[in-house]
C-alpha cells in the first residue's frame, strides 16, 4: 500500500530544493536512493557503439536474438561468398560470465537448431569467435572454473581468443589488438560496464568508472539524503573489500536490504548499521548440463550439479508461483528436446517508432514528498 511506481528516466538530481527531474516530469524525494546500476562500456569506440550488439537489458537480448534469426534468413538467400562468410560468423567480445554463456548459448543453437530449421545450408554450424582482453575466461573466478569454462566452449567449436582486444568495427570486419581481421556482421559487446550517470551529484563523489563515492551506510559522500546501493555506487569503509565491492548481484541485494532496515533505524532515531559484505561465492553457466560455481568454504565444483543450482538460484527471485513454474517449464522443455520454442522475429512497428520519435509534455510538479 505505501509502494508507488513512478516511470521516468532521471534527468538531474535538485538537492537543494530535493527535486528529481525526469523525462517525464519531476517529482520531490525526502530521502532518495540511486540503484540504477551499470550501461555498456564501449571505451569511446564510436563503431563499435553504433554497430555492435550490446548483452545488458531485456531489450538487448530480444535484439540478439532478432539480429539472429533476420541473420540465418538473410544467409541461406545470399550467393556471394564473402557475404555469407560475414553473416555466418559471429563475434563475442568480453569472456566474463555474459560473454562465456552467449558464447555457449549460440554453439548450442548452432549445433541443434540451424541444421533443421534451414536445410538449405550445407554446413548449418556457424563459426563462433570469443575475445578477451584478459588473459583467461571468467576472470574473477578461480581457476578451475576458467579452465572448464575453456574447456567446454573449446568442445562446442568456440574458437577463443585470449589476451586480444577488439579495437575497430567497420564494414563487417571485427579488428582485433593483434593485427587480425575477422569478417562477420555480428559483434556481440559484453566486455565491460559503466556506471550509469546521475546528473546533480557532488563532483567529488564521482570516481572511476563512474561510480559513486558512499560511506559505510551507503549514503553518497557530500550529500545528506541522497544513497547509492548496488553496481553504481563505491564503498571503501568494508575493511573486507578496501577496493571496492565486486560489481554482482549479491552485493545490491545484500545493500539494498540493509539500507532498508536502516531507513527504519533512523526513523526510530537510532545509529544505522554500517554494512559489510558476505561473499555467498560465484556461479556462471556455460551451456546445457555445464555450470561452474566457486564457494568461498567448500571450493569449486562443475557439471551437472552446478548447472542445476544456477537453474535454481535464478528461478527463486522471479515474483509469483506461475511465473516460476512457467519458465521452469519452458527450461525444462527446451533442455530435454533441444528445440527452443519461443523463435520469434518480434520488430517495433512504424507506429512505434513516430510515438517514439514524439515529444511528451511534461506534467507538472509532484509536491507531495515520497521516498524514491
Amino acid at each position: 500500500d505505501n509502494l508507488r511506481f513512478f516511470n521516468g528516466g532521471l534527468m538531474k538530481i535538485d538537492q537543494a530544493n530535493n527535486i528529481i527531474h525526469t523525462d517525464a516530469g519531476e517529482l520531490a524525494y525526502d530521502q532518495l536512493v540511486l540503484a540504477m546500476g551499470t550501461e555498456t562500456n564501449y571505451f569511446g569506440m564510436q563503431n563499435v557503439q553504433k554497430y555492435s550488439l550490446p548483452m545488458k537489458t531485456i531489450d538487448d537480448a530480444l535484439n540478439l536474438r532478432n539480429h539472429l534469426l533476420l541473420n540465418m534468413e538473410t544467409l541461406i538467400r545470399t550467393k556471394d561468398d564473402a557475404e555469407r562468410e560475414k553473416r555466418k560468423s559471429i563475434v563475442i567480445a568480453g569472456g566474463g560470465p555474459t560473454g562465456v554463456e552467449v558464447a555457449g548459448m549460440i554453439a548450442e543453437m548452432s549445433k541443434n537448431i540451424l541444421s533443421k530449421d534451414y536445410p538449405e545450408l550445407n554446413s548449418p554450424k556457424a563459426p563462433i569467435y570469443l575475445i578477451d582482453a584478459g588473459p583467461a575466461l571468467l576472470g574473477p573466478m578461480s581457476k578451475k572454473s576458467q579452465k572448464e569454462a575453456y574447456t567446454v566452449l573449446e568442445k562446442l567449436g568456440v574458437k577463443i581468443m585470449l589476451n586480444t582486444a577488439v579495437k575497430d568495427f567497420v564494414d563487417g570486419n571485427v579488428i582485433l589488438s593483434n593485427g587480425e581481421n575477422i569478417l562477420s556482421n555480428t559483434l556481440i559487446w559484453a566486455s565491460g560496464v559503466i556506471a550509469t550517470e546521475a546528473p546533480g551529484l557532488p563532483a567529488s563523489s564521482i570516481t572511476r568508472g563512474r561510480r559513486i563515492l558512499v560511506d559505510e551506510t551507503n549514503k553518497v559522500l557530500g550529500t545528506e539524503n541522497i544513497y547509492a546501493i548496488g553496481d553504481q555506487c563505491f564503498m571503501t569503509a568494508d575493511k573486507a573489500f578496501p577496493n571496492g565491492h565486486p560489481q554482482l548481484a549479491q552485493v545490491a541485494i545484500q545493500q539494498g536490504v540493509l539500507l532498508a532496515k536502516n531507513f527504519e533505524r533512523i526513523l526510530n532515531q537510532k545509529a544505522p548499521t554500517p554494512f559489510k559484505y558476505t561473499n555467498k561465492g560465484s556461479m556462471a553457466i556455460i551451456a546445457k548440463y555445464r555450470a561452474v560455481v566457486d564457494l568461498p568454504v567448500r571450493g569449486f565444483f562443475s557439471g551437472f550439479f552446478a548447472w542445476i543450482i544456477w537453474l535454481f538460484i535464478h528461478i527463486i527471485p522471479i515474483a509469483g508461483y506461475r511465473n516460476k513454474a512457467k519458465i521452469f517449464y519452458n527450461w525444462f522443455w527446451s533442455f530435454i528436446t533441444n528445440d527452443p520454442t519461443l523463435r520469434l522475429i518480434i520488430r517495433p512497428s512504424k507506429k512505434d517508432k513516430i510515438l517514439q520519435q514524439e515529444v511528451i509534455k511534461k506534467p507538472e510538479v509532484n509536491k507531495e514528498p515520497v521516498a524514491v
